[in-house]
Formats: structure tokens, sequence, C-alpha cells
């Protein structure tokens, strides 16, 4: 099964996307969700370290990254939820490397630096019919300190990967982060998630 996005703001029901979309799951614990499960502790380490010469190591150049805009709806419709034509980042690969360079020198959205902790966890695999690519869903709780504030910022989502074996390495080449607040509460999203 190919991993596809699917619009869950469309009044179809077929196209809700929820869980994990591949039917050949990767065991926990096996050797495969080990290895891709320390790649995202890695990758967490390497962003709230802000070490982005590490984490873009970890990217495929073929990288789409988007974090879609969430609606919040009633009734019938309240679970199409993901607006997927309009988004808080749609990046790929040569936008993320021009956004890590820029945060190496000065970014006036975060100077100073935001420090971060971002939590991993409910990380779920599964196989895609190209061999080596993997779907990857996971949570993420992101605790934001900025400035001198002494109240944190926080953020949770859910994030939808497909991870590449490329020569015994694992390589982003898809993430769909899906905030669940429809308002942010976040002075801006400079942040990667």
């Amino acid at each position: 099964m190919t991993w596809k996005t699917k619009s869950t703001a469309s009044p179809d029901s077929t196209t809700i996307l929820r869980g994990l979309a591949s039917r050949s799951r990767v065991l926990l614990g096996s050797s495969v969700y080990n290895a891709l499960l320390e790649t995202l502790y890695d990758e967490a380490a390497a962003l709230d370290e802000r070490r982005f010469d590490d984490w873009t190591a970890m990217l495929d150049a073929e990288l789409i990254y988007t974090a879609p805009i969430r609606l919040t709806r009633t009734g019938p419709n309240r679970d199409r939820d993901v607006m997927r034509t309009m988004f808080h980042f749609d990046e790929d690969y040569g936008s993320i490397m021009m956004r890590t360079g820029r945060l190496q020198k000065s970014a006036w959205a975060e100077d100073p630096p935001s420090r971060c902790r971002r939590f991993v966890s409910n990380v779920r695999i599964g196989e895609l019919e190209t061999a080596g690519e993997y779907e990857v869903v996971s949570y993420l709780f992101l605790e934001r300190s900025r400035g001198d504030n002494p109240e944190n910022e926080r953020l949770t989502a859910e994030r939808r990967d497909v991870w590449r074996d490329v020569d015994g390495a694992y390589k982003l080449v898809k993430r769909e982060v899906i905030v669940d607040q429809s308002v942010l509460g976040m002075s801006n999203l400079a942040v990667f998630l």
C-alpha cells in the first residue's frame, strides 16, 4: 500500500486518514522498529540542541514537510477537521536548508533562540510497497521557553512520516504534522516539528 495524503476536509468519508494506513505492521521490538525509534529520538535531540547540520543530514532530497490547518467542526463533519489546502507551513528540502542556514546565523523570530524539548511517543510503523520505505506515525509534545518569559508554550501533534533506508541510515522523505490546536497558542511557529 502506498501512503497518500488525503484531505479530511472533504465531504467524502473515505478520505479520513486516521492511524497507520499500512496493513504491513512493523513489530514493536524488531530491529527495524528499534532503528527507526532511535532515529526519531536522535532527530528530537538534534533539534532540541539546535544541531541543524545533524538534523538536515537525516533529510532526503525529496523531502516534503507540511503542517495543515486544523478546523473545529461539529455535527456529521466533526471528523473532517484537517484542511490540507491551507498550511501553517508547506516546505521542501530546499526551503528547509534555507531556513536552517538562517537559524544558524540569525533569524529575527528565533533571536534569542527558543529552548525546546520534544517528546516523541506512541510510535507505530508500517512497511510501504516500496522496499526500504516505512510509514511512521508518532505523537509529539513540544515544550518551548522563549526569552525570559516564565510561562512555557506547549504544542501537541500527530506526525505522519515516510522514512527511507538509505545505505543503512534512515532519511525523512515526508512529514505531515497535524497540530491538535486550531488556534496556535504560540507566538510563532519558527521551530521544526
